[in-house]
């Protein structure tokens, strides 16, 4: 099969892949395009990825795979489809790896992230179902997490810090 050379197309390619199987490495990754018909180079590759805003997550193996941020309904990476992990569950797993820290004002609370991680994060935070949490806004490196409560961030921000096995 031929993939046309445009940047969407081989995006997309990308994206499709990394969402049929766990891919641990950039080689790998480039080989299976390859394998498509679409010879690209590891600067390329890398540039690609960044841009995608995929970011590598442990598997239940204990190997690093890569995962792209979620979209629509599908929201958990592909090394997780299939598994019976509860959504709680999830979100301690995301947020032990991604959480940096969790500030609170009033019913606001911010939480920081590596870079590219930040809408990862808050996916898992809107799936766990927490009452007392109304939404999430995300970017790149910071999500806005809303509280119910308009005093409630002081302990929506522990209670994240808490499933991040960090210290309030």
């Amino acid at each position: 099969m031929k993939i046309p050379t445009t940047k969407a197309a081989r995006h997309a390619r990308i994206a499709e892949l990394l969402r049929q199987q766990p891919i641990r490495s950039q080689p790998e990754l480039a080989k299976l395009l390859a394998e498509s018909g679409l010879e690209v180079t590891q600067a390329t590759l890398s540039r690609d990825l960044e841009e995608l805003g995929a970011l590598k997550l442990r598997a239940e193996d204990g190997s690093l795979v890569y995962a792209l941020p979620g979209e629509g309904g599908h929201r958990i990476p592909p090394a997780r489809v299939g598994s019976s992990e509860t959504p709680a569950a999830r979100l301690r797993r995301i947020a032990e790896e991604l959480l940096v820290s969790a500030e609170a004002s009033a019913n606001l609370v911010i939480v920081r992230t590596p870079p590219g991680a930040a809408q990862f994060l808050a996916s898992a935070i809107d799936h766990a179902g927490w009452e007392s949490i109304l939404g999430t806004v995300a970017g790149d490196d910071t999500i806005l997490v809303i509280a119910r409560d308009p005093q409630g961030g002081d302990a929506v921000a522990e209670a994240l810090l808490r499933a991040a096995d960090r210290r309030a």
